[in-house]
């Protein structure tokens, strides 16, 4: 039995054909945990067991995990708690859960930034990190997908690259940096949660093909497009205001900003680029497969 979290995230809803497509060919039964079954497309609701409500909440998640073998764990960050509410907080029940009914495995989505200078004072990727330790402290074999940003990070500036060619961020303009599509991430939680033959606890780093900076994903995206594209510093003391005002507890905002500010000081660097790490998905691929798309809608 292999238990799904978050099943209809940007991960989930890549991750759950992938198993759905291996799952029974390998004897393996899937059962998803979702607050609201009717967002899980009819094809999917017919083939798995759906627990109703928050991986969050105790019983949900003794529900949950009672004969398991393999989690796919993701939390999806509350911005009205602290980052260590957020994430460690979160996922309590289910490491007590874990531990009762003797779960096995269990792959989490974390980010890059483990062993390098600035993991302690990296906000959200601080926490994340802390979680990846609590979660392997229950004595399951755990992985950790070390990610990088996503591609689909950029989903959110749809409206303002379709009217005003301009996306922001607080980045270096000219810092190259790692990238990562959320279809590979999902590529490799599948193929860990079916060969469950790894013990002990790691990361797995995922990066993209290549490194690249915002201006080289504004040049990409003026090809992609067929508009000019041009990117915008946006400085983080506007955007710890800007995110303040849209309701978000102080010290998460505080800790989104601390986590860009950390990227822009190595935070990604920490594992070199190989083959097994190199996701497989170019932002070329990516801009005319989703992002001209949303942005054409």
């Amino acid at each position: 039995m292999i238990v799904i979290t978050a099943p209809t995230g940007n991960i989930g809803r890549q991750l759950l054909p992938l198993l759905l497509e291996s799952a029974p060919t390998r004897g393996e039964e899937l059962r998803v945990v979702v607050r609201d079954p009717a967002r899980l497309p009819d094809a999917v609701r017919e083939r798995v067991e759906v627990i109703t409500g928050s991986h969050g909440d105790a019983e949900v998640v003794d529900r949950a995990f009672d004969g398991a073998d393999a989690v796919f764990w993701l939390v999806p960050p509350d911005s009205s708690q602290t980052p260590e509410e957020a994430y460690t907080g979160f996922s309590r029940p289910a490491a007590k859960a874990l531990t009762a009914h003797g779960v096995s495995h269990v792959v989490g989505v974390s980010a890059l930034g483990r062993g390098t200078p600035v993991a302690d004072r990296a906000g959200l990727v601080t926490a994340s990190l802390a979680l990846d330790d609590f979660i392997a402290g229950t004595g399951v074999a755990y992985r950790a997908l070390a990610n990088p940003s996503f591609f689909e990070n950029l989903l959110e500036e749809t409206d303002s690259l379709r009217e005003r060619g301009l996306f922001t961020d607080a980045a270096d303009p000219d810092r190259p940096a790692p990238f990562v599509a959320v279809a590979d991430i999902a590529a490799v939680a599948a193929d860990l949660l079916l060969e469950r033959s790894w013990t002990g606890t790691g990361s797995v780093p995922l990066h993209g093909p290549q490194d690249l900076s915002p201006n080289d994903l504004a040049r990409i995206m003026t090809e992609q497009l067929g508009r000019p594209v041009r990117f915008e510093r946006q400085p983080l003391d506007e955007l710890y205001t800007t995110l303040v005002g849209y309701g978000l507890d102080g010290a998460f905002a505080q800790g989104i900003c601390d986590m860009k500010r950390a990227k822009d000081e190595g935070l990604d660097a920490g594992v070199a680029r190989t083959p097994e790490a190199a996701a497989r998905t170019t932002f070329e691929q990516w801009c005319a497969r989703t992002l001209k798309p949303a942005v054409h809608a």
